[in-house]
């Protein structure tokens, strides 16, 4: 189920939340953008992205709690996941953005 990139302004800046298409949880948030354009940008990015798994590096916060951050293919990180419970946890908030990411629509609140 493809779910729903949420772009909206704070101070001046553009970011974006990927939202599960099932239950609306955030499941990526992006950088800070000065520009809509590219915002509008990693937002591509992040839909091609996602299909390719070595971009999903899997981490572990100091609190010892895994997460994942998206890469593109120059190292630049896109979006940075919340903090999960388990590794199992972690890989299933992978796979939703796999499965959300390539056919989620926009919601501009800019």
């Amino acid at each position: 189920m493809s779910g729903r990139f949420v772009l909206k302004t704070s101070d001046n800046q553009f970011q974006f939340n990927l939202k599960a298409g099932g239950n609306s949880e955030i499941i990526l948030t992006s950088e800070r953008y000065t520009r809509k354009a590219s915002a509008l940008d990693g937002i591509e990015s992040i839909r091609t992205n996602s299909a390719i798994d070595s971009r999903f590096q899997r981490k572990t916060s100091i609190a010892d709690q895994p997460y994942f951050v998206l890469v593109a293919g120059n190292g630049e990180i896109l979006g940075t996941s919340e903090m999960y419970s388990s590794t199992a946890a972690r890989d299933g908030g992978i796979a939703a953005v796999k499965n959300s990411a390539p056919l989620a629509t926009l919601h501009d609140h800019t």
